[in-house]
């Protein structure tokens, strides 16, 4: 049920999404939108020196880590029911 949910919510968030970023297309094209591009790229410049800040380590944040560590630990104890799940999953997206 949740691969078929999915499936179906999927396309529409997809159409939804493609529709979206053509009227927005179409409202740049007409001039209803004028786009900053000197802001843009200033502001892509912050962001990239964050993000060399912040992967300058190769290890991740601990909050990060234990998030991971919790996720790995239940999914080791409850493999049947992972199991199980992720094997109806795949089969309700697939129909």
């Amino acid at each position: 049920c949740t691969g078929f949910l999915f499936q179906k919510v999927g396309k529409l968030a997809a159409t939804a999404v493609g529709g979206g970023f053509f009227l927005l297309q179409i409202a740049n094209h007409t001039g209803y939108i004028k786009v900053d591009w000197n802001l843009i790229q200033r502001d892509m410049n912050k962001a990239k020196q964050q993000l060399k800040f912040h992967t300058s380590g190769d290890k991740m944040p601990p909050e990060v880590k234990s998030r991971v560590d919790e996720v790995v630990i239940f999914l080791k104890k409850n493999a049947v029911l992972t199991g199980g799940f992720a094997g109806g999953f795949l089969f309700g997206m697939a129909s």
